[in-house]
């Protein structure tokens, strides 16, 4: 299985569990002195402004896909050839290199180079 979807895997679970944490929430509504549609808009709009924030984070968290840096224009710290673009890791679980001066890859280099960083289990 790829590494992408093993990470879309992981945002799904992340997200099911999610929706079942939506549960109370409609089971505290279904006690509202109001009819069946006014209990159904309110619990809606409670879960809206709770889930809202947790979504946004399952689908755009730094913590949950490793970050990337692209720079135009370099000269690749593998092979040494002047590239049109370039690309390093720059986080990723238990991989911080945030903090040191980057290292650009040509897409050649950068594929072989992510390829044994996967075999690593650094991402």
């Amino acid at each position: 299985m790829s590494h992408n979807a093993t990470r879309m895997i992981k945002k799904y679970l992340l997200y099911l569990f999610r929706w079942q944490l939506s549960t109370p929430i409609l089971a505290v509504c279904l006690y509202l002195p109001f009819g069946v549609t006014e209990k159904t808009i309110i619990a809606n709009l409670i879960g809206g402004l709770i889930f809202f924030w947790v979504d946004r984070f399952i689908f755009t968290s730094k913590y949950l896909a490793p970050q990337w840096e692209v720079a135009e224009n370099i000269v690749c710290v593998d092979c040494k050839k002047v590239a049109s673009r370039g690309y390093r890791l720059v986080k990723a679980k238990n991989y911080d290199r945030s903090s040191v001066k980057p290292e650009f890859r040509c897409e050649a280099c950068s594929q072989a180079k992510s390829k044994q960083q996967k075999e690593q289990g650094i991402i």
